[in-house]
């Protein structure tokens, strides 16, 4: 039998496993609950746990396996396989994952980002196309990204490249969580989308359902501005403008500086589609010069929830150098 790998994207709230052949074909997938209680001190075990009855369930043995890849939230250390700071699974203290995963299961195991891992993804077997330059931002509770060059994920000295999120878009705009003002987060995630909206209406005086629900008190979503927009209201459509102009000055900004194959939106805000991406386009054509502009593609993510498992598993081919 042909060896396999194993893809695990763990989040706050569920843990997403894969088994995958070397060419990224998803085989099987389950998903657990993430218990993030005593300090996420359950979360390694569970994935322990859950990744030996499943090998036992399928009928197969460790050795079938080439390694485990992970995307996590918080800071990586990828050399020494630990992560810290990962607050919404309550890992205030650093955690020693590979340790604890390569000795209760025997198979080797690295773990990344979580952001870098869905770039990852998206590269391998969704919008990248396989190309080895490739960018990818994802815009959901944050704004975060990764960055494929010459085939290679950036890290940077102290793991932060492709954090695209803290890209200054608004000199002197909204504060954001990092401690500066006017980072991308702070305008185009799903949070950024509605504080644009919000702080746009105490101007606007025109009819406007969008601005009739903020007046209302309602507890408004960035799904429901881009809806709003979709159906022509006129205040929706001028917020969705603003939020697409950050966008494209900071794609465009990383066009210039990268030059990559694409980069390649995800993330539940994305969910607005084409909608969405063809604002986007238009400025990153304002902001990019004609060489970037013309080879520089602007795309939508493929993967959805399956970036991150895909991704990961791409990090365990390093292993079959190995075998």
């Amino acid at each position: 039998m042909d060896k396999k790998l194993i893809g695990i994207d763990l989040g706050g709230t569920t843990i997403k496993f894969a088994i995958l052949t070397t060419d990224g074909d998803v085989q099987q997938k389950w998903s657990i609950e993430t218990n993030i209680l005593d300090e996420g001190s359950h979360i390694v075990p569970d994935i322990i746990e859950s990744i030996n009855h499943r090998i036992a369930l399928y009928d197969m043995k460790h050795e079938d396996f080439i390694g485990i890849g992970m995307g996590t939230p918080g800071s990586v250390d990828i050399k020494k396989g630990t992560v810290v700071g990962a607050y919404n699974l309550n890992w205030t203290k650093k955690q020693s994952v590979k340790t604890q995963i390569e000795t209760a299961t025997g198979i080797p195991f690295v773990l990344d980002n979580d952001a870098n891992v869905a770039a990852l993804g998206e590269r391998w077997k969704g919008a990248g196309e396989n190309n080895p330059d490739v960018v990818f931002i994802t815009l959901g509770t944050g704004v975060g990204g990764g960055i494929i060059a010459e085939g290679n994920l950036l890290h940077g000295v102290n793991g932060c490249a492709g954090e695209i999120g803290h890209v200054t878009v608004d000199p002197g705009g909204f504060e954001c969580t990092c401690g500066k003002r006017g980072c991308l987060e702070t305008v185009s995630s799903a949070t950024g989308v509605v504080r644009v909206a919000r702080h746009m209406s105490e101007e606007y005086a025109g009819d406007s359902e969008l601005k009739q629900a903020i007046d209302d008190g309602q507890d408004v979503s960035s799904k429901d501005v881009f809806d709003y927009a979709q159906a022509d209201d006129p205040f929706a459509l001028m917020v969705v403008d603003k939020v697409c102009y950050f966008l494209g000055l900071a794609i465009g900004n990383v066009g210039n500086t990268l030059n990559p194959s694409s980069v390649v939106i995800g993330g539940g805000v994305s969910a607005a589609g084409e909608f969405l991406r063809s604002r986007v386009q238009t400025y990153f054509e304002e902001f990019t010069f004609p060489e970037v502009r013309n080879s520089t593609q602007v795309k939508l993510a493929q993967l959805g929830n399956e970036a991150g498992v895909i991704g990961a598993a791409s990090l365990a081919l390093q292993f079959m150098e190995k075998e």
